[in-house]
């Protein structure tokens, strides 16, 4: 049974669509058809249809009136032209930057009650129009008291409870998916729904986006490949935040980057660039990579620098994820198909019980056409629905703390396409992943991991005996109530306490011998060597 507010929300936006000329979208939405005819019946929807503009005008007037969440769907859509008709993608680009702002006297009111003063008396001049909009916040241009050019972001009024009644609808929409379709537990709707939900209300909290930005820019101090702004944390609140102007071309405007002749090849290969190295050396990865938040610094055109704004989603993975996610890259670019069906099956993505070489085979079929073509004749979009269509024959499951990611994806792949469709994404991204991977077995890695793990090691040996005992009063108790004989319970217990001591020696000597390793690697003292070695060989033969 849908919840009353829910069925109230779905009627609200069958009649904004209708409204605005766009039965096709309400007639195309399985969901509603039992809903449909209702709103046919109320005496607004008779008299405020306005087929006024261009189908793409309609529907973006209509993602605008239905708020944050629709505008968001809108911006992610806007950057995949090869998915949509020209006439939509030319109307969505202006959602990424170009919603309709809120009142003046309402940005000003919330900046002063914020931050405890008057604007008059935090900047040296701010400018009441807004320099853009989006769906959650505006910015404002400003001048500090010292000077710098800075741009005030402001949270719109109202949007906790407006964000929250459509994720609701989201909700009851997957609890109603995981009831009535059969493939609802492959698909995990409930979970996918959880993760937006998580992602969209930390975007609400201009706190959290400002220590997204600091720890972007502390990873990229240095790189001739991206800049991010400074933050200043002290006019920074929950709904307010401060930070440097950046003074570059928007990365949509083509016709600008090429008047100012950079080099659009190289921009390409660097925004790739860019995104495998927040994903594999940062693990910390801007994940809303439209291009209303990309800029392109062009003081030396041949060697153009991005420049990132708004923090509000970021997404980072478990190392174990990463892993995986790592080796499917690289397994893919060197045409492994058999490997990626491991990695798939060993990772849980898919049952245990899989064929791999059906798997393969599978794999193959999808990926193989794509290699050695430009991005330009690649749609990856096209690509992911035939992977989807092979992930549910293999009853794959929906891993949805990779939806971010795979957004994220899309969003590059979409920008590559508008700047250079030539870009070898093969070429460009494979020694990327190639260092990734020697990097992560060198002695030096090695030794860190161990060294930061070692606290942890010498911590649960040290639990180990007092584990064991614990068992043993346990295996006590349980073989009183069952009535083992105490000669029998004996035995065991001097069997447990002897396999501990034996274990205790091994973990000693393996770490003992990893060690004697690692050391030739680090400084090739042979000395270190040998005794790390027999020191452990000691301990192994004492076993």
């Amino acid at each position: 049974m849908i919840p009353l507010k829910v069925a109230k929300r779905l009627l609200e936006i069958q009649r904004v669509l209708m409204r605005h000329g766009l039965d096709e979208f309400v007639v195309a939405t399985h969901l509603y058809r039992p809903l449909r005819f209702l709103s046919f019946l109320q005496p607004s929807s008779w008299f405020e249809r306005r087929h006024l503009g261009t189908r793409g005008e309609r529907l973006r007037l209509a993602l605008e009136e239905l708020g944050p969440i629709f505008i968001k769907f809108g911006q992610t859509l806007s950057t995949r032209r090869d998915l949509l008709p020209d006439d939509l993608a030319d109307e969505l680009v202006k959602l990424q930057d170009r919603v309709p702002p809120f009142g003046a006297a309402e940005s000003r009111q919330t900046i002063e009650e914020a931050l405890g003063a008057s604007v008059d008396d935090l900047f040296a001049s701010f400018e009441i129009e807004p320099l853009a909009a989006a769906s959650i916040a505006q910015v404002h241009g400003a001048v500090l008291k010292d000077g710098r050019d800075v741009v005030v972001k402001v949270l719109r009024p109202g949007m906790q409870n407006i964000i929250r009644r459509d994720l609701d609808v989201l909700y009851a929409l997957a609890r109603l998916v995981h009831r009535y379709i059969p493939d609802a537990e492959r698909l995990r709707p409930i979970e996918v729904v959880g993760e937006y939900d998580k992602t969209i209300m930390d975007e609400l909290d201009l706190l959290r986006e400002a220590a997204n930005a600091a720890q972007l820019r502390r990873n990229f101090t240095g790189s001739s490949l991206l800049y991010v702004p400074e933050v200043f944390f002290d006019l920074t609140r929950r709904n307010v935040m401060v930070m440097e102007r950046i003074r570059g071309v928007q990365i949509s405007d083509m016709s600008r980057l090429r008047a100012e002749n950079v080099d659009i090849e190289k921009l390409a290969e660097n925004g790739v660039k860019i995104f495998f190295t927040q994903m594999l050396h940062h693990n910390f990865f801007h994940a809303d990579m439209h291009p209303g938040n990309i800029f392109v610094l062009t003081e030396d055109p041949q060697n153009p620098r991005y420049a990132a704004i708004d923090f509000g989603i970021i997404g980072t993975l478990e190392p174990r994820d990463l892993e995986y996610l790592a080796g499917n890259f690289m397994a893919f670019f060197d045409r492994d198909y058999r490997r990626i069906a491991e990695l798939h099956i060993e990772s849980g993505w898919v049952p245990a019980g899989t064929r791999v070489n059906e798997l393969e085979s599978a794999v193959r079929t999808v990926c193989e056409p794509i290699f050695q073509k430009p991005i330009n004749e690649i749609s990856f979009g096209v690509v992911l629905l035939r992977l989807f269509e092979t992930a549910r024959r293999f009853k794959m499951t929906v891993q949805p703390q990779l939806v971010l990611l795979q957004k994220t994806l899309l969003n590059i792949e979409g920008l590559g396409r508008d700047l250079y469709p030539q870009l070898d994404l093969w070429k460009t991204a494979q020694p990327l992943l190639r260092d990734w991977f020697r990097e992560r077995t060198r002695p030096r890695t090695l030794w860190r991991e161990s060294r930061r793990h070692l606290p942890e090691a010498i911590e649960s040996l040290r639990a180990l005996p007092s584990l064991v005992r614990r068992i043993i009063r346990e295996s006590e108790t349980s073989a009183r109530l069952v009535g083992v004989p105490a000669q029998d319970l004996s035995t065991l217990t001097n069997a447990l306490e002897a396999h501990a001591r034996r274990r205790d020696r091994t973990l000693i000597a393996a770490a003992l011998l990893l060690g004697g390793l690692v050391w030739i690697g680090i400084d090739g003292d042979w000395a270190g060597v040998a005794l790390s070695a027999c020191s452990g060989l000691y301990l192994l033969f004492r076993r």
